[in-house]
């Protein structure tokens, strides 16, 4: 609506509200356009809070790793990890060791320079996360 004109006739409270509204769906989707391929795991600390990516999941038939609470549902979750996902020490340590095994299993593979460009989730990412979980950073 910016490119076409649109929003030189709209009121300027409406083109604030449309612009803030665009800025949020950068926010939250705006990583989803540089993936090359779905994910081929999801990984979930609070099924119950992310409800929404838990179903779209399924609908894509991606597998779910889950650490599930007793206010969870674990029928929608492929691998359960019965925890308090609540508890931030929890959350770290699982989190920590998750990273952990991908980053274990990742060192397994030959190091192919395609396959690694298109891979949506490097080990170097995940050190980082793992050290930021663990606050090393």
């Amino acid at each position: 609506m910016a490119e076409d004109g649109t929003f030189d006739r709209l009121p300027k409270k409406e083109v604030a509200v449309l612009t803030k509204q665009r800025e949020k769906l950068e926010r939250f989707l705006g990583g989803i356009e540089d993936m090359p391929r779905i994910p081929d795991v999801l990984y979930v600390v609070d099924p119950h809070k992310e409800q929404i990516a838990v179903s779209e999941a399924k609908k894509l038939h991606i597998p779910i790793v889950a650490m599930v609470d007793t206010n969870s549902d674990p029928d929608d979750i492929d691998v359960i990890i019965p925890s308090n996902d609540d508890a931030i020490r929890a959350v770290r340590l699982i989190t920590a060791k998750m990273a952990d095994a991908v980053i274990e299993g990742k060192q397994g593979e030959d190091d192919n320079v395609e396959a690694a460009a298109e891979e949506t989730v490097s080990a170097d990412s995940l050190k980082d996360l793992k050290d930021s979980v663990e606050g090393n950073n």
